[in-house]
């Protein structure tokens, strides 16, 4: 086990999404709408789709924003067409990134992501992807698991998960919270979360690409990158962008 957090370590710019609610949902719905093409509209059948409402739910996305979105997903309304793309890029100090973006104008995406790259000293292209691995993540709120704790890591253990971490966490609202942060194969997922339900509810569910190691910045770099994550998290078309940065 671990003290820290690789997946909080990618998503720190949760404070920053929360403040742009509107955008946040707007990119929630157009994952739903490409899972619902995909797979269909029963969450029950659809992997991904139950994935994606786990985010919106995390989200506070409000009911009639989802069912908006997976009635376009099905074809009731609207005629939306989105292609999957990942672009890989280096920043500085061999620093690698992951871009996902969801697009219905890849020459348009691409040129937005290349600018904010270039103007924070990082370059489109490149191999990056072998430094990441698709991973299984499930977040718990240690408070919430009670007094079955025991039982709870047993079974946990029991599903051979790949890493079980626990670590604390400021928050603004409710001083420090605890957590469990469980990863797995992507295909275990369903079944490690519902071999956990009888002990309480998930905080965070995700199939992540999480690095295999970490890189170093001193504290301008590491500026340099966080305003560059922040303006790619602006962009319309890009969905998740992971990283090796040590935040």
């Amino acid at each position: 086990m671990a003290g820290h957090s690789k997946w909080k370590n990618i998503q720190h710019r949760k404070g920053a999404q929360d403040a742009k609610r509107g955008k946040v949902f707007a990119k929630i719905a157009r994952e739903i709408v490409v899972a619902v093409k995909l797979g269909g509209d029963d969450a029950d059948s659809n992997a991904r789709l139950r994935l994606v409402l786990s985010k919106a739910r995390a989200a506070n996305m409000p009911k009639d924003n989802i069912t908006r979105a997976v009635n376009k997903g099905a074809g009731n309304t609207g005629s939306e067409s989105y292609s999957e793309k990942t672009y890989e890029a280096v920043g500085q100090s061999g620093a690698a990134f992951l871009i996902d973006c969801l697009t219905d104008n890849a020459n348009r995406t691409v040129s937005e992501v290349r600018y904010v790259l270039g103007k924070h000293g990082a370059t489109l292209g490149g191999s990056v992807g072998w430094m990441f691995k698709q991973t299984g993540v499930l977040v718990y709120d240690r408070a919430s698991i009670g007094g079955d704790y025991d039982k709870f890591m047993d079974t946990v253990l029991e599903q051979d998960v790949d890493d079980v971490r626990e670590y604390e966490e400021q928050d603004d609202d409710e001083g420090s919270k605890h957590y469990v942060e469980i990863h797995c194969q992507p295909q275990q997922l369903a079944e490690v979360k519902t071999s956990l339900n009888a002990f309480t509810d998930f905080e965070h569910e995700a199939i992540a690409s999480l690095p295999d190691s970490w890189v170093a910045v001193d504290e301008a770099q590491k500026a340099t990158i966080l305003k560059m994550l922040e303006q790619l998290d602006d962009l319309e078309d890009v969905q998740e962008v992971y990283h090796n940065v040590k935040l």
